[in-house]
């Protein structure tokens, strides 16, 4: 499917709750036949779209979660070539493009369907959440259709805008919904149903807030480049944006965008359903895919106990096969190798939460920009970390005191230690690492693009993430970026011909000024 078919189509599709919804008002079984665009309301749209949002962030990043040293295939399966030796054609992971797009559609419509009822809290999160989906089409794409996307026949092949320039208006989106959540119809008043529909907050504006400040400063960070110095990028000011965090501050500890809709085994969480076990008793991939050796090694290096939360052990024990192995070597035998079923992203099994944005991720980039001097007051970024740590652990399933046994144990490594020689930035991108493995491989890519991290060897181990082994690679480093997809080629050819020729090597997205 080409995307315009998604986005100028009512992708009603996606609207209805397809893994399960609590109440009977959003019942997954009703006539598809009688939900029009014109006739679905704000109430029904949005409970669906955030589902299908924690759906893409959990499910559409196999590749990357390799590419990042987190999970690599079988060895009982044949190589995967587009994924190991990085060369790959248009065609390569268009779900990408298609489900932001066709997610980011929901959300639009939602949000003018408010905008025109003057339902606050609707028209805020709508906002909110088409930002978060553009930023990570920028972030993989860079320049893509934004300001004319969403016009269906009035525009049908809508023009591609620049990266920074999304960027800007993103913010501006984020402070409009702040606005709209801090007025007078930014609560349950004048939004139908807004308890029930909203899946992650339950109508509570202050906690949308949060998400809001703590999007806007992922984007701030994604701004900032380099591991020795610290790199702006120019044509946005830095200073303006840090002044629109509110009082509401960040997503902290238990505050994370979760959602529960009644997952159950009959309707897995989406991670569960593709990695573990789906509603048929198989998954797509839960047997081709398993524990890379990098970062097997990496945790047993460091005596970490979120091992066995990511990861369960296979045959022989914690055993991850390097990236690229040619398939049928016998050292690696699928039943061999640890598997990415552990009970820390699933923990009650396929009735478990989904995710959007974790605390944990909220903390470490508090962390970090804390380090870089953008945020002056309040904890200290080591005193950020720690608590980033704590909260890595306890989320997973482990307990604070697992975290200070492992922060103590590693006194002096500069990968867990904050003030050993190296650490500082250093600690936080690779605890970071350390901590959303298979939550946000996405963000982890965006870490290593823009800072030039190298894991490990400052600490003493192998340099990661690492390159592919196969046979057939040349490559000698991961790309920064994916291909538009075919799709465009086929059907908005002048403009995406206008992006020029695009290499996944060395076209960068705007904010890598490395």
């Amino acid at each position: 499917m080409n995307y315009k078919a998604l986005l100028y189509s009512t992708s009603l599709g996606v609207l209805l709750c397809a893994t399960g919804c609590k109440k009977d008002k959003f019942n997954i079984n009703e006539n598809q036949d009688d939900i029009t665009e014109s006739s679905v309301t704000t109430s029904a749209l949005l409970p669906a779209a955030l589902q299908a949002t924690s759906d893409i962030v959990s499910t559409n990043w196999t590749f990357m979660q390799m590419w990042m040293g987190y999970w690599a295939r079988s060895g009982s399966y044949q190589s995967q070539t587009d994924i190991e030796t990085y060369r790959f054609t248009n065609n390569f992971q268009q779900s990408v493009w298609n489900d932001l797009y066709a997610n980011a559609k929901n959300y639009d419509l939602m949000q003018k369907k408010a905008e025109a009822l003057d339902q606050g809290f609707y028209d805020a999160v709508g906002r909110i959440m088409r930002s978060h989906n553009f930023q990570i089409l920028v972030d993989v794409y860079n320049n893509v259709p934004y300001f004319n996307a969403f016009k269906g026949t009035a525009v049908p092949t809508p023009a591609y805008d620049n990266g920074i320039d999304i960027y800007r208006d993103l913010f501006k989106q984020l402070d409009t919904a702040v606005s709209l959540l801090q007025g007078p119809t930014g609560g349950e008043v004048g939004n139908p149903d807004s308890e029930t529909a909203d899946f992650v907050y339950e109508g509570d504006s202050e906690s949308w807030i949060r998400f809001a400040n703590t999007l806007r400063l992922r984007m701030i960070l994604h701004l900032h480049n380099g591991m020795n110095g610290n790199q702006v990028v120019p044509g946005i000011d830095i200073a303006e944006q840090l002044g629109k965090i509110t009082g509401e501050g960040f997503i902290n500890a238990g505050q994370s965008a979760h959602l529960n809709p009644g997952f159950s085994a009959s309707k897995p969480q989406p991670f569960f359903r593709v990695y573990n076990t789906d509603e048929s008793g198989t998954s797509s991939r839960s047997d081709d895919v398993r524990a890379n050796a990098y970062a097997i090694n990496y945790y047993d290096h460091l005596g970490d106990p979120r091992l066995d939360m990511f990861y369960t052990e296979g045959s022989a024990g914690h055993l991850g096969i390097p990236f690229g192995t040619p398939a049928g070597d016998p050292d690696y035998e699928g039943s061999d190798l640890s598997t990415v079923r552990g009970p820390g992203l699933s923990p009650d099994g396929a009735a478990s939460r989904a995710w959007i944005i974790t605390s944990v991720e909220s903390l470490f980039l508090q962390a970090e920009a804390r380090q870089r001097g953008l945020l002056t007051t309040g904890p200290s970024a080591a005193e950020l970390l720690t608590a980033a740590v704590q909260e890595s652990f306890e989320w997973l399933g482990l307990t604070a005191e697992d975290a200070n046994d492992y922060l103590n144990g590693n006194v002096g490594s500069p990968d867990v230690d904050y003030t050993a020689t190296g650490g500082g930035l250093f600690t936080i991108l690779s605890q970071k690492w350390f901590a959303l493995n298979a939550i946000a491989p996405f963000e982890i890519w965006t870490d290593y693009r823009r800072t030039n991290i190298v894991y490990g060897a400052p600490a003493g181990f192998d340099a990661g993430p690492p390159i592919s082994i196969d046979p057939g690679n040349t490559a000698t480093s991961i790309p920064v970026r994916l291909f538009y997809p075919q799709s465009e080629y086929n059907y908005n050819a002048e403009n995406v011909a206008a992006q020029g020729t695009i290499d996944v090597f060395t076209s960068k997205i705007f904010w890598d000024l490395n």
